[in-house]
C-alpha cells in the first residue's frame, strides 16, 4: 500500500457495510477503485468531492492592505482567530483572520465559506511590536521614556520579568498590553505577573525597563 495515495472514508460491502473504513484510492475517476485497509477488499465506489470556491481575502500588515483569494471548500467553515496561508504578490504569508464579510456592512466572525464576500486578517508569521522602555530606576539620570517599534516572529514569546536584548535595546518586561480582539482568550488586556507570557502576534504594546549599561540620551 502507498503510503502518497489518497485515502477517504466509505463503507466496504465485504467486512463493513454499515460503518465507514479507511479506504486506499487505487484509481481515482467517476467510479473510483479503491481498497478497504481493514480487510483489502477492492471494489468500485463513487466519490463525492466537495465543491470548491474562491473567496477574497484582505490582507493587513503594518498599516497596509492589499487583496488575494484562497481556494476553499464551500461546506467549510470560518471563523475569526483561525490561521491559515495565503499567496501574494510579495510572499507567501501566514495570517489570522480578524473579521468575516457576509454581506454589505454585515461582518460576522464565524460563517460558511459559501456565504463569505471577503475574508479580513492580519500578518502573524512576522509583526511588529510596539515596545515602550523607561529609564532605569535609581540611575540618577532626568531622562524619559522612549518608544521604538520590534519585528519579530509571530510566535515569539514575551514573559513578564524576563530581559530582552533586540537590536541596540536591552530591557526587562514590566507588562504586556494585548489587542483588543484577543485579550479574551488570555482573560486579560494587561499582563503584569512574573511569569505571565504572551506571542509577539497578540501583543498591541511591550512595557519594560532599560537594561543597558551605556548611557543613553536624547540628545
Amino acid at each position: 500500500m502507498s503510503d502518497s495515495a489518497e485515502r477517504v472514508p466509505l463503507t466496504c460491502p465485504s467486512c463493513s457495510p454499515h460503518e465507514q473504513t479507511v479506504h486506499e484510492v487505487l484509481s481515482p475517476g467517476g467510479q473510483s477503485t479503491v481498497r478497504c485497509t481493514e480487510c483489502g477488499h477492492v471494489h468500485k465506489q463513487t466519490i463525492e468531492t466537495p465543491d470548491e470556491i474562491t473567496v477574497d481575502v484582505v490582507v493587513s500588515q503594518d498599516g497596509d492592505s492589499y487583496k488575494t483569494t484562497l481556494d476553499a471548500e464551500s461546506e467549510e467553515s470560518v471563523e475569526a482567530g483561525d490561521e491559515f496561508v495565503v499567496e501574494t504578490e510579495a510572499a507567501i504569508q501566514q495570517v489570522e483572520v480578524t473579521s468575516i464579510e457576509v454581506g454589505p456592512e454585515r461582518r460576522t466572525e464565524h460563517a460558511e465559506m459559501d456565504e463569505v464576500e471577503t475574508v479580513w486578517t492580519r500578518v502573524v508569521d512576522n509583526v511588529g511590536v510596539n515596545v515602550t522602555i523607561h529609564p532605569k530606576e535609581g540611575d540618577g539620570r532626568n531622562e524619559q521614556s522612549r518608544s521604538t517599534k520590534v519585528f519579530l516572529p509571530g510566535d515569539f514569546e514575551f514573559v513578564v520579568g524576563e530581559s530582552h536584548e533586540l537590536g541596540d535595546d536591552e530591557f526587562t518586561v514590566d507588562s504586556l498590553q494585548l489587542r483588543d480582539a484577543i485579550a479574551d482568550d488570555y482573560r486579560h488586556k494587561k499582563l503584569d505577573h512574573e511569569g505571565d507570557l504572551a506571542f509577539a502576534k497578540d501583543i498591541k504594546r511591550v512595557f519594560g525597563r532599560d537594561e543597558r549599561t551605556s548611557a543613553w540620551s536624547a540628545w
